[in-house]
């Protein structure tokens, strides 16, 4: 299996699709908390609009809102950007808070050998986990597919 992540932040609709055909995507797992992105260019990412495209993709998809942040947490990384002057939409990493209250309330306890479980029992070769931030760094998506890389050993490519 192959872990991939993506973003929504400064892809077109089109790019954002051939993103996940390029690379042979078969299952998307979102992992937002909010399944929706403000802003018209970026309507394709609305849960929706979607989950339909993907089935037109024959992409299967899961919406596991265990991994996504708190609004708690989401909050305290919004302080750190204001303190740092960064916009979500362009910020480079995560702050330290957001990482260390990520890690101890969300990945330490998930259940991921159930989801590889899931995700070998759907015959999933190419999975990709979606959050909006263009950087992976700037998201929770790279903890998670840190978290997958060091307990199972699977590659992972940031898109």
């Amino acid at each position: 299996m192959k872990i991939f992540t993506i973003g929504v932040y400064k892809s077109t609709e089109s790019q954002f699709f051939k993103k996940l055909t390029d690379n042979n995507i078969d299952t998307l797992c979102d992992i937002r908390q909010r399944r929706g992105v403000r802003g018209s260019e970026y309507t394709f990412a609305n849960s929706n609009y979607l989950q339909q495209k993907l089935v037109d993709m024959d992409i299967k998809y899961g919406h596991i809102i265990a991994l996504a942040p708190t609004t708690e947490i989401r909050e305290k990384q919004k302080i750190e950007d204001a303190r740092l002057g960064d916009n979500k939409r362009d910020r480079n990493k995560l702050g330290k808070v957001f990482t260390d209250e990520y890690k101890s309330q969300i990945l330490s306890r998930f259940d991921f050998d159930k989801l590889i479980e899931q995700l070998d029992n759907c015959g999933a070769s190419n999975v990709v986990f979606l959050c909006v931030e263009q950087r992976a760094e700037a998201c929770h998506r790279s903890l998670v597919a840190e978290e997958i890389h060091k307990r199972y050993g699977y590659e992972v490519i940031n898109l």
